[in-house]
This record gives structure tokens, sequence and C-alpha cells, in this order.
């Protein structure tokens, strides 16, 4: 995990790739607490009878399910000291170019591509992308937007 010290620590690293997280699993039961929260229970994300047979050979995630875990993967990848808080504020652009199989490992790494003043405080942007272990395309390729406060 990268650590950094105040708000102009990071301004630094702007352009920089800051790392990746470690790799984590994705379980099937995860995939379905997600079908329960957000109502889509399609059968490629939940049945893994019928979606043995379909198109990708075994349950897929949502990809909104890999967008979802962004905020909580990017607390493996670093951490910002002595801030009030940090706010998501929302995307650019999300892509999903490849799915997740359950049982697949994914990890995330990012690139600062932002960081600048605004009234509320500082507004980042970040280029992050969700990786499946031995896939060659990434999962889901999104520009982050947090809005950081610092004490």
């Amino acid at each position: 995990m990268r650590v950094f010290a105040n708000l102009n620590e990071l301004k630094a690293a702007t352009g920089e790739h800051l790392g990746y997280t470690p790799w984590r699993r994705v379980t099937q039961d995860q995939v379905n607490l997600f079908a329960d929260a957000t109502g889509d229970h399609q059968w490629i994300h939940v049945d893994a009878e019928r979606a043995a047979r379909g198109p990708f050979g075994t349950t897929i995630a949502h990809g909104y399910l890999s967008l979802a875990l962004l905020p909580s993967l990017m607390t493996e990848l670093f951490r910002i000291e002595g801030l009030k808080m940090a706010v998501n504020y929302g995307l650019n652009k999300v892509r999903f170019p490849s799915p997740v199989p359950v049982g697949a490992d994914i990890r995330a790494g990012a690139e600062l591509l932002d960081l600048k003043n605004t009234p509320a405080g500082k507004l980042s942007s970040l280029r992050v992308t969700v990786e499946v272990r031995d896939q060659p395309r990434p999962a889901c390729v999104a520009e982050t937007l947090s809005l950081y406060i610092a004490d």
C-alpha cells in the first residue's frame, strides 16, 4: 500500500501509476448478494446450471459489481494521511471489456490523472483498471472522481 503524507504529496504523483491491490476472489455468494441488492437476477449471474451451458461456461459477476468493489479496492491501494474525509464524487467513463467468472481472482491498479482544487476540497481523477488473473483484457476500466477534504 502506498501512503501519502498529505494532499500535496498526492498531487506530486500526478501521472504516476500508484500500484496494484492484492488479488481477491469473486464468489458466487457475493454475486448473489449483489443480485438481491439490485434486483438483477439474470441467469448468467445466478443460475450456475444454465450458465454452465451459456456463452461464458460459468456464472459471471455483474459489471456493476466490479464497479461497486472499487471503493473497497482503493482502500487497499493507497492512503492519504491527514484527511477529514473522502467522498466518492462520480465517474467520467466506465467500460467492462471482459467478464469476471465466478471464482476468478481480481485486482485493481490505478493511475492518478489529476488532482485539482475546488471550493469543496481537492478533486482527484483516477483511471482504475480491474484485472482478472490470467485474462488478457481487463474486466473494468473506470475514471473515478473522489473529493478529498483535509483536516
